[in-house]
C-alpha cells in the first residue's frame, strides 16, 4: 500500500529514531531483565512498568544500546575510507570496533587480536558502564579469533545478542538488500556461530532496511520472512517464530489486529523468552504489529494521524508490551523500539521519554555520523 512520499520521515529522521527508540526501549526493559512476571506486577502493578516516571528517575541503558552505537561505529569508520576511495574490509572494521567494546568491559583485547585505534566513541563515559554484557558476545571476542561463518566462534550460541546490535545495518541507504544482509549477518559471526544467531541478525536487518526504503509495517514484515525463506539453508527456527509472531498478531489475514494483545504468559509459551535470537526478534515484531493502530500503513504518518500522537502512542504500547514478560525484557525492548524508530522517524518518540534517556546527546551523535557519512 502506497503513502504519499511528502509525508514519509526524513532518512536523518529515521537514524535518529531507530537508535534512539532502541535506546528507550533497551532503557526500559532493563529495569526488570531479570525479573519473572509476577515479580514485575509484584513491584509496578497489575499493568506491569508503562513509564518511565515509575523508575524514580532511574534509567538506564544495557549493553544492547553499548553495542548497537559500537557497531554504528564500525561502519562508520568503513564508510569512513570508502569515501575517501580506499577499500576496507567492513567486518574487520566492526570486529575492531567490537573489540573497542570488550575494552570497555573491563576486559582486555587479547594479544592475538589487533590492537584498535581509538575512535571518539571510546571516549564517552557513559559507554564504559557494565551492564549484564552477553557471556557469547565477551567469550567471542575474548578469543582473538576474528570468528567467520566458515571458522565460527561459539559455533553453538544463538543468544539474542546478534539481533539487539543489527539495526544499523539497515539503516544503509543505497545498498543491495543481499549486501545488507551479509553485511550484519558476517557481523553476527564474530561473536556468535549458531545459524539461527545470523539469519536472525541479519533477517532484522533486512527488515529495517525495508522501512527505511518506505514499505510500511505489514510489507516489510512480510518481506523479511519471505527473505529468510529464501535463504539457501535456511533456519526453521526462525522462521517458524516469526510466522507464528505475524499470526498471533492477526497480520496473515486481517491487515491488522484487532484482538487483545497476548498476555505476558500467553507471549512467552507462543514466542518464547527472547533470551535467543530468533525468540527476541519475534516478540519484538509481534509487540510492534499487535499494537499497530487499524490501518496503520496509511493514518498513522498523516498530518490526521500525526495530530492524535498515534506514532507516540503506538511507540508506548509497543514497548510496553515488550517489555513486560518473563524474559529477556530489554533486548525485546530494544528491537521493537529500533523497527518504530526506523518506521515512524523520530516522530514516535515521546518527549518525556527522552528526558528520562541517559546519555542522549551520546546517542544523537552517533546517529548524526551515520548520517554524515552515508548522505543521508
Amino acid at each position: 500500500m502506497s503513502t504519499d512520499p511528502s509525508r514519509l520521515p526524513t532518512p536523518e529522521s529515521r537514524i535518529h529514531g531507530c537508535l534512539l527508540g532502541g535506546a528507550l526501549g533497551d532503557s526500559l526493559g532493563y529495569a526488570v531483565e531479570f525479573d519473572h512476571i509476577s515479580a514485575i506486577h509484584g513491584r509496578f502493578g497489575r499493568d506491569g512498568l508503562q513509564d518511565f516516571a515509575m523508575l524514580d528517575g532511574v534509567s538506564h541503558f544495557s549493553d544492547d544500546t553499548q553495542m548497537t552505537l559500537y557497531t554504528v561505529d564500525g561502519l562508520v569508520e568503513a564508510l569512513e575510507w570508502a569515501n575517501e576511495g580506499v577499500g576496507a574490509d567492513a567486518n574487520a572494521c566492526l570486529w575492531l570496533a567490537y573489540l573497542r567494546w570488550l575494552n570497555t568491559q573491563g576486559v582486555p583485547v587479547p594479544p592475538s587480536a589487533p590492537v584498535p585505534q581509538p575512535r571518539w566513541i571510546d571516549q564517552q563515559e557513559v559507554l564504559k558502564h557494565r551492564r549484564a554484557p552477553g557471556n557469547a558476545c565477551l567469550s567471542g571476542l575474548a578469543s582473538g579469533e576474528m570468528g567467520t561463518v566458515y571458522r565460527p566462534v561459539n559455533p553453538e550460541s544463538k543468544g539474542c545478542g546478534t539481533v539487539m546490535r543489527s539495526a544499523p545495518f539497515g539503516l544503509i541507504p543505497h545498498i543491495p538488500m543481499e549486501y545488507v544482509y551479509k553485511l550484519s549477518s558476517d557481523a553476527a559471526s564474530l561473536t556468535h556461530g549458531h545459524r539461527s544467531a545470523r539469519q536472525s541478525a541479519g533477517t532484522f536487518s533486512v527488515l529495517i532496511h525495508a522501512l527505511v526504503a518506505g514499505q510500511d509495517l505489514r510489507e516489510a514484515a512480510r518481506y523479511a520472512l519471505d527473505h529468510a525463506k529464501g535463504h539457501t539453508d535456511p533456519e526453521p527456527a526462525l522462521i517458524a517464530r516469526l510466522e507464528r509472531a505475524r499470526q498471533l498478531a492477526g497480520y496473515e489475514e486481517t491487515g491488522g489486529s484487532a484482538a487483545r494483545p497476548l498476555s505476558p504468559e500467553d507471549l512467552v509459551r507462543e514466542l518464547g523468552e527472547g533470551w535467543v535470537a530468533e525468540e527476541a526478534l519475534a516478540v519484538a515484531l509481534y509487540s510492534v504489529l499487535a499494537t499497530a493502530p487499524p490501518e496503520q500503513s496509511e493514518d498513522s504518518r498523516t498530518e490526521a494521524g500525526m495530530a492524535q500522537n498515534m506514532p507516540e502512542r503506538h511507540f508506548k504500547a509497543a514497548i510496553s508490551l515488550a517489555v513486560n514478560h518473563s524474559g529477556d525484557s530489554d533486548s525485546t525492548a530494544s528491537i521493537a523500539g529500533n523497527i518504530l524508530g526506523a518506521y515512524y522517524g523520530e516522530a514516535c518518540l515521546p518527549a518525556d521519554w527522552l528526558e528520562a534517556l541517559e546519555a542522549p546527546d551520546v546517542i544523537r551523535a552517533m546517529a548524526a555520523r551515520l548520517t554524515a557519512v552515508t548522505g543521508a
